[in-house]
């Protein structure tokens, strides 16, 4: 899988797009951003779901619930806490 940073407007972090399973995967790390950016930039990543085979995964220090009240009525997500305590959270359409 080839990954390549993509410049998202309004965005602080680095993204990464690439295809999986015939998704269109964007990719980001925010565990090293402090409040509001996490937020922030995946508000604006998640500009990026315009059909369903796109996706938005973000890697974060904390389970960003906040961030999923905010987003409940647009998007679905799936959370998964990693070995180091770290949460990757998996956004798509409904």
């Amino acid at each position: 899988m080839k990954k390549e940073k993509v410049d998202i407007p309004l965005t602080t972090l680095d993204f990464f797009r690439y295809e999986e399973e015939g998704f269109i995967v964007y990719e980001f790390d925010a565990r090293e951003c402090t409040p509001p950016e996490p937020m922030v930039n995946t508000i604006n990543a998640l500009k990026l779901i315009t059909a369903d085979n796109i996706k938005v995964i973000g890697t974060y220090f904390h389970e960003p619930f906040p961030l999923y009240e905010r987003i409940s009525t647009e998007f679905s997500h799936i959370a998964k806490e990693l070995p180091s305590g770290d949460f990757q959270v998996t956004f798509q359409t409904f």
